[in-house]
């Protein structure tokens, strides 16, 4: 098993360890401590070695953060943990809605004028250090770099990762590791800069052609990049995580201690560019006025995936489909109240492992039933593993790391016979998500500009979801990978190659969770007969292929359209997932993608 089921943290763990913080802080002579859920590369996912905030808390979510200070800590979050915040830290945290609430503003009102809040200058953005600064002047509220004060009290804190890297064949990847090279060393130099500083573990991968393990569920290893306007590249990582990789890379890419970074760092000349919103703090002092805020040189590169990564995903997805349909068969055929969650997990993991291809689930599998489903990062264990009775709802959000891509799926089951709301709250969810499948756009709009078509069935009923329509995914990389996302908050523009979710959901809390989410990829539309010449539109191609479960679709309440791309979809699913299933499974498919 890939997924264990464990609690890895427990609330009254943390007031002790809150204490301990505390006695430092007081040593320290400072009156507060940011723990962020974050490493030194400031990836989204961080390796046990850097599980400091859930350590500390007992949170365990994919983001936030804790401000300590001697007489509260807040447990900032935002929407997506609200819930599951509630059931993970004891009282003597307080959870505090971001972001709703800035942290600038929080610790103005809790702090006096003059008050110190340390911070490790690794684990925190530049941009974020500037910010948070700006927003705290003339409060008498300064920040100071010192040591990890959470570090310090771990005594069993686990090592750093030590996994080994693997190349990643050529086939996969569609351009050579030297061509991308070239291509952004050119730009560098076209934009007058001499090198770009690259601290994102999935971008080095993109960048050099390998993948590795040092973070769970990520095909990622922890190193540090610094690319030159001539193409070559410095890469600072574990010598004995790169072993057998000699004839990988070319006389252009010298390997270097990760010790090393920061002095090489230093000792650049002329400008470097350098991503503020994830280059550390420590790295942007050492830069000084030489940095150049720019964004990552790989970020948009990485999202426009070539046609093998668009293949190779599309590929994956198939394989991955007939995993899904395989499992809902089985699910299915088992009567309520005989399983669990922790059996749905198991039963799951074991058809994805059938394919010789799978090298990692791409995130803990959610599958949460009954009130668990309104917890949208739900992660079962053996103390909350509960039986799917009749009545409930099964959201089932999962993922494959497969050699040729990656995937990411959510299909929400009627466990026996649903309720009248929950049918109707399941139909206005699918009518989001065949709106922003069915969309074309002009060029240049970003995830912010049509990201409320996928919400506009819920609104219409006063309802709404507190996470993002969709993210953006890798190919065998971060199934979570931006820059571009369908968010308010996304500002970049979409492009043909990208690859986004599309998960429209409700949840209500106590009660059920709703999700249905396929994956897409930004393509050219084709002309219309009416359409403008001079007007450049974009659309999706999908690439998931899963049926939706009819049995909660409230069919009088869809649109002649809406039934259309149903019924469309199901006759694509069957086509396309029925030669790879087993007798049993493709007749239930068959049933399943049936006409409305």
């Amino acid at each position: 098993m890939y997924q264990t089921f464990d609690v890895t943290a427990r609330p009254e763990q943390g007031p002790p360890r809150l204490a301990a913080l505390r006695k430092e802080l007081a040593a320290e002579g400072l009156d507060g401590f940011l723990v962020p859920r974050a490493d030194a590369h400031q990836g989204e996912y961080v390796a046990p070695h850097d599980e400091r905030l859930s350590w500390l808390t007992g949170f365990t979510g994919s983001a936030g953060f804790c401000a300590v200070l001697q007489d509260i800590a807040g447990v900032f979050i935002d929407g997506r943990y609200r819930t599951q915040v509630k059931r993970q830290v004891a009282a003597d945290y307080t959870p505090v809605p971001w972001p709703d609430v800035q942290l600038a503003d929080w610790l103005k009102e809790q702090l006096p004028s003059g008050g110190k809040v340390g911070f490790d200058p690794w684990l925190h953005a530049a941009g974020q250090i500037t910010s948070l600064e700006k927003e705290l002047k003339g409060s008498g509220i300064t920040l100071v770099q010192c040591g990890n004060l959470v570090d310090r009290i771990w005594a069993d804190q686990p090592a750093p990762p030590m996994q080994p890297v693997a190349a990643h064949p050529l086939d996969y990847a569609g351009e050579s590791a030297a061509d991308k090279c070239a291509r952004l060393a050119k730009e560098l130099r076209d934009a007058g800069q001499a090198a770009a500083v690259i601290t994102l573990p999935d971008s080095i991968m993109w960048l050099l052609n390998i993948r590795g393990s040092d973070v769970a569920r990520n095909p990622v290893a922890h190193g540090f990049a610094i690319l030159h306007g001539d193409a070559r590249v410095d890469l600072f990582m574990a010598a004995e995580k790169l072993e057998g990789l000699e004839g990988h890379f070319d006389s252009s890419v010298t390997i270097h201690a990760p010790e090393d970074f920061l002095k090489a760092t230093a000792a650049l000349n002329g400008s470097v560019a350098a991503d503020s919103g994830t280059v550390p703090q420590i790295v942007a002092d050492a830069l000084g006025d030489r940095m150049v805020p720019a964004g990552d040189p790989c970020a948009l590169p990485k999202a426009r995936k070539n046609g093998a990564e668009i293949a190779g995903s599309a590929a994956a997805h198939l394989r991955d489909g007939a995993a899904i349909v395989e499992m809902l068969a089985w699910l299915d055929a088992q009567a309520p109240g005989t399983i669990t969650e922790i059996d749905v997990v198991k039963k799951l993991e074991a058809l994805r492992s059938e394919d010789p291809a799978l090298r990692d689930i791409s995130f803990e599998t959610i599958a949460g039933t009954g009130e668990n489903g309104a917890v949208m990062h739900y992660r079962v264990t053996e103390e909350t593993d509960t039986r799917l009775e009749d009545g409930h709802l099964l959201v089932m959000d999962s993922g494959g790391q497969y050699l040729d891509g990656t995937t990411d799926i959510t299909r929400t089951i009627a466990i026996g016979t649903p309720g009248k709301e929950e049918r109707a709250a399941f139909t206005r969810v699918l009518q989001g998500m065949i709106a922003m499948s069915r969309l074309r756009w002009p060029k240049g709009l970003a995830g912010r500009d049509i990201e409320c078509i996928g919400r506009m069935p819920l609104w219409l009923a006063g309802q709404d979801f507190n996470h993002g329509l969709g993210h953006g995914v890798g190919a065998y990389l971060s199934v979570h990978e931006g820059p571009q996302r369908l968010a308010r908050t996304s500002h970049v523009p979409l492009e043909p190659g990208m690859i986004l979710s599309n998960e429209p959901g409700y949840y209500r809390e106590g009660a059920f969770g709703i999700r249905i989410e396929n994956l897409l990829v930004v393509e050219t539309a084709p002309a219309l007969d009416t359409s403008d010449p001079e007007r450049d539109m974009l659309c999706w191609r999908t690439l998931t292929f899963a049926p939706v479960d009819r049995r909660l679709v409230n069919a009088s309440m869809l649109t002649a359209d809406e039934r259309d791309w149903l019924d469309s979809y199901h006759l694509e699913v069957a086509a396309k997932i029925g030669p790879l299933l087993s007798p049993a499974a493709k007749a239930w498919l068959d049933a399943a993608t049936a006409p409305l």
